[in-house]
C-alpha cells in the first residue's frame, strides 16, 4: 500500500507528473530504431522551427496529456450524457492557443472536480 505522503499533493504536481510520464513516451518514440511511417507529415509552422529540442518535447508532452484528458472527458460524457461544461471549453481553447503547464492545469481542474484524474 502506498502512503498518501508519497503521492503528489497539489493538482499542479499531479499534472506535472503526467507531463513527465508523457515526456518519457515522447523521448522513447523519438529514439525508436524502427523505420518511420511513409505517410506525409504536416509542415511545421515557422514558429516551431526556432524552438529548441527541449521546448518541442515539452510541447508534445503537454499536448499528449491534453489529448488523454480529452479522451477521459469524452468517455465520461458518453457514459453520463452530461453537456460540456462552458468553463472547460474556455480552458481548452486557452490551452490550444498557448500550451503551457498553467493552461493545462486549468483544464485539469474541471476534470478533477468530476474525479476523472485518478
Amino acid at each position: 500500500m502506498t502512503e498518501r505522503s508519497e503521492l503528489p499533493q497539489t493538482l499542479t504536481d499531479r499534472v506535472q507528473a503526467r507531463v513527465n510520464d508523457a515526456r518519457l513516451g515522447v523521448e522513447r518514440r523519438e529514439s525508436a530504431t524502427r523505420p518511420k511511417s511513409k505517410r506525409q507529415r504536416r509542415a511545421r509552422p515557422a514558429s516551431t522551427n526556432s524552438l529548441s529540442l527541449e521546448e518541442v518535447r515539452e510541447s508534445r508532452s503537454l499536448r499528449r496529456v491534453f489529448r488523454d484528458l480529452g479522451v477521459s472527458y469524452r468517455r465520461y460524457r458518453s457514459q453520463t450524457g452530461d453537456r460540456v461544461t462552458p468553463g472547460l471549453r474556455d480552458a481548452a481553447y486557452n490551452f490550444r492557443a498557448e500550451p503551457s503547464l498553467t493552461s493545462l492545469v486549468a483544464v485539469a481542474a474541471f476534470l478533477d472536480e468530476l474525479d476523472l484524474l485518478s
